[in-house]
């Protein structure tokens, strides 16, 4: 199946066809993508925390300039160090130290309206405290061996498309079929 846009509807829709076919799903983690984290209320969900890394630094640059986005940033970059429990700790003594300065807001001169100033500081913040809930899924259910990050998954799907481009002359067919055997393949 060709799929021109990946949505919410499509990933639940394809999650209830794999439980149909009697594939049992024991966790999901995914990037973080809106609206798909809660999606699946009876399956555990896990944020990939290099994903929420990346959110971070995307709002804040790689040397932000205010202490308060220094710190913010410096925070996000150990998060797949901590547990969840000094993560929200941490994360709250931030938001302490700093709420004052992520709050102010400034005056748009020709409208009158009021905007807050950090929008970006804002930004990160509200990603990380959005996301909170299934940052450390893993935690929770260590029995499943759930990963913290899509690291290795994604490295897996490097190596299935430098073995595709090998045989680029394949029919759809083909391609198919090796990547069905290439995943059924004994991984020892």
């Amino acid at each position: 199946m060709a799929v021109e846009r990946e949505t919410n509807a499509l990933y639940t829709q394809e999650v209830a066809a794999l439980q149909e076919k009697g594939v049992l799903i024991q966790s999901i983690i995914c990037d973080g993508k809106s609206g798909l984290l809660g999606s699946f209320p009876d399956i555990p969900v896990q944020m990939c925390q290099f994903h929420q890394i990346k959110i971070v630094v995307r709002h804040l640059t790689r040397k932000p300039k205010s202490p308060a986005a220094q710190a913010l940033r410096a925070l996000s970059l150990t998060l797949t160090e901590n547990t969840q429990a000094a993560f929200e700790e941490a994360l709250k003594g931030w938001y302490e130290q700093y709420a004052a300065f992520l709050n102010e807001r400034s005056v748009n001169e020709k409208t009158g309206r009021s905007h807050y100033t950090h929008k970006r500081l804002r930004a990160a913040y509200n990603s990380l405290k959005r996301h909170l809930p299934w940052l450390f899924t893993y935690e929770r259910f260590p029995r499943l061996g759930i990963p913290n990050t899509t690291n290795l998954l994604e490295g897996k799907f490097s190596d299935m498309k430098r073995l595709l481009r090998c045989h680029r002359g394949l029919k759809k067919e083909n391609k198919l079929r090796f990547i069905k055997h290439y995943f059924a393949k004994d991984p020892s």
